[in-house]
């Protein structure tokens, strides 16, 4: 079976695959061949082999599933460290400045935790944790509204032109209208 781009089986799909393995059982204790078994519960041969495989290797305990194999790889202890860590602020962790960026995040987790995640990872476990992106509650005091709406109105159409109309031409180097 074939995943979708990015990512395993959801919980349910989990469960679905695991309620066929365990009619696959229950075809096996009738002493069913594996194509007859493919066929009826419409999967592939080699599947069904591999399910027997384990069934016979583990028992029933080898078709059920195994979970997510996204399990967080932080422990509660460990989350509630990194919440403490992340509420000292990035100056007690040498950043210059009191930003917090996924990329600082998951650099502070490398080195206190020495476990990898990548900056999306990152995002996933802040979010499950109830941690969310903030930005400013207010503007700079620099900052020049009319100056801004100037920009905005006057240099921002010449600098997002619209592209050129696309003409006939060939797109091969050696045909006369490519030149």
């Amino acid at each position: 079976m074939r995943y979708a781009q990015g990512g395993g089986l959801t919980d349910a799909e989990r469960g679905t695959r695991e309620r066929l393995r365990l009619q696959a059982v229950e075809r096996f204790e009738g002493g069913q061949k594996n194509g007859e078994i493919a066929a009826a519960l419409r999967v592939s041969e080699r599947s069904v082999e591999r399910w027997r495989r384990a069934w016979r290797e583990q028992g029933d305990d080898g078709v059920l599933s195994k979970g997510s194999p996204g399990r967080p790889r932080l422990s509660e202890a460990e989350i509630i460290r990194l919440e403490r860590e992340l509420a000292r602020g990035p100056l007690a962790h040498g950043w210059a400045d009191q930003r917090w960026t996924l990329a600082r995040i998951k650099s502070l987790i490398g080195r206190l935790f020495h476990v990898s995640y990548s900056v999306e990872g990152t995002w996933r476990l802040l979010k499950r944790h109830g941690w969310s992106w903030q930005q400013p509650a207010r503007r700079a005091i620099e900052r020049d509204d009319e100056a801004v709406e100037a920009w905005r109105k006057e240099i921002w159409p010449r600098v997002r032109a619209s592209r050129r109309n696309a003409a006939p031409g060939w797109s091969s180097r050696t045909k006369p209208g490519s030149r």
